[in-house]
């Protein structure tokens, strides 16, 4: 099979003919159709991320179709999605509470565990989700990260009306949606002179968009912090009212710079979004289908995975980047 393959931190990622995996009880093996690039993958490549086992196939907002089966619930031929959280232990306390997207043994797509930037994938069948086999594979794979960590994060922000959103990327356009379908208002900060970041807020209906370095026009019940930069908190304290909640929606961000008590007094919280659970992902994508959620997407090759890693890297991608992956 094709694959993108990271061999080595800060490489770029390179090509490669590779055996198709196999499978064991309770796995099904994936003729992938698509996958969408996440900045996640751009933390692996840097090696931001612990304990990468490298060589390592990136990718995990993966969308294709089963073509050989050792699970009984899902036989070859449904399409399936393939998110971040491939695996979780179960019997751990966070498994156990409900929480299995802190598992400190859980397995994660495109990290842990072989990803989409390839042509087949083996994934435990009980981390796919069923995608509709009319949809676009395209536009439906950034709905497997972005979305439903947007989602997540979201649900963190209880009784907002008013939400900020830091960084205007692929996860953020997808959550802009969900906000304005449920009548509430969101605010979007950008890199400074991101034009194109602010336009497409504009299109989706932003009460206000604009550069990360100035104040919303109003104070913002919580906000939801994208950008893997942590100079962005304590500017995202300042905007939101005594009360609200500010949440860190990344795997990786920049240190936190020093600032005074007085932006977090007043009950002001700062939290963070890790992974996803399963139900997080049954309840997003039940949603984004009422919307309907219509993602902005730009589509490379397979072989052009660099190239939209490193567009994604310089802010060059309106939306989401996605691979597409079957020949």
């Amino acid at each position: 099979m094709r694959a993108m393959v990271l061999e080595a931190p800060g490489q770029a990622l390179s090509f490669r003919n590779l055996p198709e995996p196999g499978i064991g009880q309770g796995q099904v093996l994936i003729r992938v159709q698509a996958c969408a690039v996440c900045r996640t993958d751009l933390h692996l490549l840097d090696g931001e991320l612990a304990d990468i086992p490298y060589p390592v196939i990136p990718g995990h907002q993966v969308v294709g179709t089963v073509v050989e089966s050792l699970a009984d619930a899902l036989p070859a031929g449904r399409r399936v999605g393939v998110p971040w959280l491939g695996y979780t232990c179960g019997r751990c306390r966070y498994c156990r509470d409900g929480l299995e997207n802190l598992c400190d043994r859980a397995g994660f797509t495109g990290y842990t565990r072989p990803g989409g930037y390839a042509e087949y994938l083996a994934a435990d069948a009980r981390y796919c989700f069923p995608v509709d086999k009319a949809a676009s594979a395209t536009d439906t794979a950034p709905l497997l990260c972005g979305g439903l960590i947007g989602f997540r994060a979201l649900g963190m922000c209880t009784g907002a009306e008013h939400i900020g959103l830091y960084g205007f990327g692929s996860a953020a356009h997808i959550l802009a949606q969900i906000i304005r379908y449920q009548d509430r208002s969101f605010y979007a900060f950008t890199r400074p002179n991101d034009r194109d970041a602010i336009a497409s807020a504009r299109s989706l209906g932003a009460a206000w968009a604009g550069s990360s370095e100035r104040m919303p026009p109003r104070e913002l019940d919580a906000a939801i912090v994208f950008a893997p930069v942590g100079a962005l908190v304590p500017a995202a304290l300042r905007a939101v009212r005594k009360g609200g909640v500010v949440v860190c929606g990344g795997i990786h961000m920049s240190p936190i710079p020093e600032f005074p008590y007085e932006l977090l007094w007043g009950e002001r919280q700062v939290r963070s979004v890790a992974n996803l659970t399963r139900e997080d992902g049954r309840a997003f994508l039940r949603l984004a289908a009422r919307v309907p959620v219509a993602a902005m997407t730009e589509v490379f090759p397979l072989t052009a995975a660099n190239e939209a890693l490193e567009r994604l890297r310089s802010g060059r991608i309106t939306g989401s980047a996605v691979l597409s992956v079957a020949s």
